[in-house]
This record gives structure tokens, sequence and C-alpha cells, in this order.
């Protein structure tokens, strides 16, 4: 995996935030068997300023820009929601600091300064049935697989489809976790037989950055 560029960066991120934006029924209906039912909605809500002004966005480097995203949602997204994603950009802006172009090493670096933020913030281990629960075993895959030869060879593009069929996998495993944190864990036992929805959210947004990935840089494409 050649080191990646701003343009990169703005197509994970875009891709993220449509899909945020495309799912929010889909999350809601997960989030409205244990708890409120408003999870799609909040992040919808902060993800679609993101899409309306991500032109606008200053990108003088990979920190500045990912700051930026997190004061939007940090400002926009509602509930628990809010602080927490808004602090997973934040950290991971200032781990990027002003690099213009990221290399394996760097991405990993910054996946685990906002797995550290998420858990500061909310006080989430693995096992809580949180978003972490899917997110942390993708990093695990990423790191693993872009360490080996056969996982930069391609840009990254198998590694992160690996990434992400292991955040499916993970999520899917949750359903059989009780709640501990979030509105979630006031229900106690019968927060078993329904998956998180940050995690399963988790899941979906990588699955489809993994094919926007493979679209911009398989066979034949020009890496950029």
């Amino acid at each position: 995996m050649e080191q990646s560029s701003i343009a990169d960066v703005d197509l994970v991120l875009r891709t993220m935030a449509e899909t945020i934006v495309a799912n929010e029924r889909y999350f809601c209906e997960l989030d409205a068997v244990v708890a409120d039912g408003d999870f799609g909605s909040s992040l919808a809500r902060g993800f679609e300023v993101v899409l309306k002004d991500f032109a606008t966005f200053d990108r003088t480097n990979v920190g500045t820009l990912l700051k930026k995203i997190a004061l939007v949602i940090s400002g926009k997204v509602g509930g628990t929601s809010g602080p927490l994603w808004g602090t997973a950009f934040l950290r991971a802006g200032a781990t990027a600091g002003d690099r213009l172009r990221l290399a394996p090493a760097d991405l990993i670096a910054m996946l685990r300064a906002a797995v550290a933020g998420i858990q500061q913030r909310g006080g989430a281990q693995l096992g809580d049935k949180t978003l972490l629960d899917a997110l942390v075993p993708a990093i695990d895959s990423l790191e693993a697989h872009l360490a080996t030869p056969e996982g930069t060879a391609d840009h990254g593009i198998a590694a992160l489809q690996r990434a992400a069929d292991a955040a499916t996998r993970a999520a899917e495993a949750t359903t059989g976790l009780v709640a501990k944190k979030g509105r979630a864990a006031y229900t106690g036992e019968r927060s078993v037989g329904s998956p998180d929805p940050g995690a399963v959210a988790i899941g979906v947004i990588l699955q489809n950055v993994s094919a926007a990935w493979r679209e911009s840089h398989g066979a034949g494409k020009e890496d950029k």
C-alpha cells in the first residue's frame, strides 16, 4: 500500500458520510429495539452538514481536515454519539498532524488514537456491546494484513476488504452480548438478541469504504 493522499482521505470521508446519511432509517430501526431509536437520525444530521460543506473544508493537511469534521460532528450530532464520534475524529486528526500523505503505519496510529479517544470519553471497553466491538477487530485485521507484502501489493484493497469483513462479523457477534454502555445498558439482559447499532454501522461503513477504495484503486487504476 503506497502512501495515501488527501484525495484518498476525501474518498473515505465522503463515502463514510454518504453511507451514514443513506442508512439513517436502518440505523434508527436497529437502535429502536432496545434504546430510543434516534441513533441513525442523530448521526445523519451531523454528516449531512459534512456533505453539504465538504468542498469548503481546509485541506492544508490531513490533521486540519479531520479536526474540522470533528467540530462539525461534535456540534451537530446529538446524544452520546456527538461527543464520541467527534472525539474519534479529533484524536485521529491530532495524530495525523500536518501530514499530506499517510503511510500504513500512520493510518493505524490514527485509528488506534480514535479508539483510545472513544474509550476515554465513553468509558467503554471491548465486550460492552458498543461500536468498539466492531471497530477494534477491523483495525486489528487491517494492521495485520498491511504488515505483509501481500497486504500492500494492491494498494491495500484486499486488506481493507478483510477489515470490513472482520467488522461485519464482529458486529453480528454483538447480538449475544449484554449492553453495558449507553441507553441500551438500562435494558440489561433484554439487550441480548439484537446487534449493537454502532457496531453494525461500523461494518456497513467499512464495507462501503472498501468498495469505493476498490473502485478507485483497482486493476487499471492509476495510483493517487
